[in-house]
């Protein structure tokens, strides 16, 4: 598999502060609306909930990693283009990591995870600041299940979201 040795000896490499290897993925979820009522639980007995629901549109959660350093954020967006993937990562690179000169960041090879994203978002020259801050570390094609991201965000929707509908109020996205 090409590709997977390059993700494992990232992982194989001692926390860097200065360079540390963050992970992210991305994961497309539906907006839906109650459509009844739903009934509070009395003593003893769970609360009721009509299992018709009607469809509100669709999010996508996007989850970033530190594996080394135990850190995970998941945030939501309305869209998963290029856009929202540039934004998501200059979020960080602005926030959790401006003190890191550069990032190791490992993600599949989806079209939208790409240098010319933040060209199409940033200033030419902010762009460039922040792809020479990235060493870009994809997971090989039927490899992404390498990606400690991606195992993070089956956790968070299989464990947390199983079972639970993402509402909306007002027509407004949640």
């Amino acid at each position: 598999m090409p590709n997977m040795e390059e993700v494992l000896e990232t992982y194989a490499q001692p926390y860097d502060p200065a360079c540390p290897v963050i992970c992210m993925d991305e994961q497309p979820v539906q907006l839906v609306k109650e459509v009844r009522k739903v009934i509070p639980a009395p003593k003893n007995r769970p609360r009721r909930v009509d299992y018709e629901y009607e469809r509100a549109g669709t999010a996508s959660i996007f989850m970033f990693a530190e594996p080394l350093a135990g850190w995970r954020q998941a945030t939501a967006r309305e869209h998963r283009t290029k856009s929202d993937w540039a934004k998501e990562v200059a979020a960080h690179l602005d926030g959790r990591f401006a003190d890191s000169q550069r990032i190791r960041l490992v993600s599949d090879n989806l079209n939208t995870h790409t240098q010319g994203a933040f060209y199409e978002v940033f200033p030419p020259e902010k762009a460039r600041e922040y792809v020479r801050r990235i060493e870009f570390i994809h997971t090989p094609k039927h490899g992404s299940w390498l990606n400690i991201a991606e195992n993070e965000l089956s956790c968070m929707t299989s464990q947390c979201l199983r079972d639970r509908r993402i509402g909306v109020e007002g027509g407004q996205k949640a």
